[in-house]
């Protein structure tokens, strides 16, 4: 019997295959709606602050602001840094669809370098993507107008006004303040750049380098809205930058350009020193360079050509020129001599020239080849007497004087606040078997009582010595810069243990130097109206051997003797210490002494002119 259609229906299966998928798609909807709940509580409740933040970021762009960077004055109060607007041409990479034309462009527009390129690429690799990074510093008025004219044709470029470094001394300061110039890759590396964002510029080298961290200040920034293609719409909250703190600096502008001058068609080195405070007055290296060059950035080409000149420019002799003291080193050994009981002060040594050590026929030369005949301390001061300090050094021996000279500072970084300073070298018996492997001969002895064979000083260190000296054995820790309230540091000095009276017979036969009328130094005295105290010396550049003559007029320039000169006044109550190195400048009496006696003289008329205002204002 045939079935029906409704006969083959099964009623009760189909409803249960319908309830499956009814309660199948009820708890595949219940799973999801509680998997949204869930994970709206979780961004609404748990991860709140993190989207929260997250959608603050997407909406708001932070713009660091630069500091201003602190000035330097003089002592007097003159600007000898301080910061002036100029124009910069600077790109932020993720705004420029393509670089590589772009740069090619802007070249062609504006005569852009190859080097500057490559200095941006450099620091486009450092950055962040969205950084302001500096392609061109300084424009000209003529590059400003033709990039403006050509504006839209280049996106994520523009011109932003910055503050650069500008010295308005040029080279009377290169080497005393050193310079600023652009954060290279190696620098970005230790730099903290959240603090040295959209800072371009930092301290290479001299005061600007030491005092980095006071000079810098502290950047802000400003949170600008931005849209959802990153364009800036409007600032909504700034944090102001903090000023750098401004330095006040011990130097006389006005004395550093006399000392510059007073070398003339020499190269050298002049430093002064107040005795009593270690203030630094002037600190002359010359030649000098225009540190602002470097702030603008130098071409390879500029720099190679500083770098291989000759004169050396950038070489700062005052503290890392090394030099053989030679005479200026003898009252330190006379009064060494006195101190050890090696000699007493008129104790006499007879002069005929030259001096031999027992059994040896080696002749150790004075400069007067017909001798200095019977001469006591003050006669071999004032007269430089050679083999008079021949014949102490040989009463004292290395190791007394090696100890003795170091109390004075000699061998030692003086811990001036500048970077670079050589220790120069103080010759002993532990130094020359430790790094010649050979042991100390009597005759090197001889040669370092006259201040030459491994002595070596820097310019700074025997200006140093020499206020020492002045200040009968109170050290002094030369600095350039002073503190806030514009007065020398708070410093407790050391006191050598040396006979106060011992230090007025050395200062008395260096007054004699000048004043007497043998002294190597008398011509500076005519028409001085306060006294002074100081010692020639001359260095030689080449030995000569024992059958040869120096004659300086058939010697090179280069090859001529160094003239030095140490110096201080007035005699009795120092207020002002010099040291005088003039290179190839041949003797010290008639090249290095009229160059301290400016410094001095303006020096002491300032100081003078200065305590009468004072006092008439009171």
């Amino acid at each position: 019997m045939a079935l029906s259609a409704y006969d083959l229906r099964n009623t009760s299966f189909e409803k249960r295959v319908f309830m499956s998928r009814v309660l199948l798609a009820f708890v595949a909807v219940t799973i999801l709606i509680i998997g949204l709940v869930t994970r709206l509580v979780y961004l609404q409740v748990v991860g709140h602050q993190h989207y929260s933040t997250l959608s603050v970021k997407n909406r708001i762009k932070i713009s660091p602001l630069p500091p201003t960077r602190g000035l330097i004055y003089d002592r007097n109060g003159k600007v000898l840094a301080e910061n002036i607007p100029n124009y910069s041409l600077e790109i932020i990479p993720e705004q420029v669809p393509d670089m590589d034309a772009t740069l090619a462009n802007l070249q062609q527009l504006l005569n852009i370098s190859d080097e500057e390129v490559e200095r941006f690429q450099s620091l486009r690799k450092r950055q962040k993507s969205f950084a302001s990074i500096p392609l061109k510093v300084a424009l000209s008025d003529q590059e400003f107008a033709r990039f403006a004219a050509n504006r839209a044709f280049f996106q994520g470029v523009d011109i932003h006004a910055r503050l650069l470094r500008y010295y308005p001394f040029g080279y009377l300061t290169a080497h005393v303040l050193g310079y600023m110039g652009q954060i290279n890759e190696a620098e970005l590396k230790k730099l903290d750049l959240s603090r040295y964002g959209g800072t371009h510029h930092i301290g290479k080298s001299g005061v600007e380098k030491s005092y980095e961290t006071s000079l810098y200040g502290k950047a802000g920034y400003e949170e600008i809205e931005v849209n959802a293609q990153r364009r800036s719409l409007r600032v909504v909250g700034t944090v102001a930058p903090e000023p750098g703190q401004d330095l006040h600096l011990s130097i006389d502008i006005d004395l550093q350009k006399i000392a510059y001058d007073g070398l003339a068609d020499h190269n050298g080195a002049v430093v002064a020193i107040q005795p009593e405070t270690g203030e630094v007055l002037t600190l002359i290296s010359k030649p000098g360079f225009d540190p602002n060059k470097f702030v603008y950035g130098l071409t390879s080409k500029e720099y190679r050509s500083l770098q291989q000149s000759r004169q050396r420019p950038l070489f700062n002799r005052t503290i890392r020129g090394l030099y053989p003291p030679g005479s200026t080193i003898k009252p330190f050994l006379g009064l060494a001599g006195l101190h050890y009981k090696a000699v007493r002060h008129q104790q006499t040594t007879y002069c005929p020239g030259f001096y031999q050590l027992p059994k040896l026929s080696h002749k150790y030369r004075c400069w007067k080849k017909t001798g200095h005949g019977s001469t006591n301390l003050t006669k071999a001061i004032t007269e430089s007497c050679d083999v008079y300090f021949y014949t102490l050094a040989q009463n004292l021996g290395i190791d007394r004087m090696h100890t003795f000279l170091s109390e004075f500072g000699f061998g030692q970084q003086s811990g001036l606040d500048i970077p670079g300073e050589k220790a120069g070298l103080l010759p002993s018996r532990e130094w020359k078997r430790n790094y010649r492997e050979l042991p100390w001969y009597p005759g090197e002895t001889l040669i370092t009582g006259i201040g030459q064979g491994f002595l070596q000083i820097s310019p700074l260190q025997l200006a140093r010595a020499t206020a020492i000296l002045a200040n009968g054995g109170k050290v002094i820790k030369p600095h350039l810069v002073n503190s806030d309230a514009g007065q020398p540091e708070d410093i407790d000095p050391e006191q050598l243990d040396v006979q106060a009276q011992l230090f007025q017979a050395i200062v008395d036969d260096m007054v004699n130097v000048v004043h007497g009328a043998r002294g190597t130094a008398k011509r500076i005295s005519r028409e001085l109206t306060y006294t002074m105290a100081g010692k020639t010396g001359t260095a030689q550049v080449f030995t000569v051997k024992q059958e040869e003559k120096y004659e300086e007029d058939k010697v090179a320039k280069e090859l001529r003797d160094h003239a030095l000169f140490i110096a201080f006044a007035p005699a009795r109550a120092p207020k002002i210490a010099v040291a005088i190195v003039v290179e190839n400048g041949g003797h010290g009496g008639s090249a290095a002494a009229p160059i301290a006696r400016q410094v001095i003289d303006h020096y002491l008329q300032t100081d003078a002119a200065a305590k009468s205002e004072d006092t008439s204002v009171l």
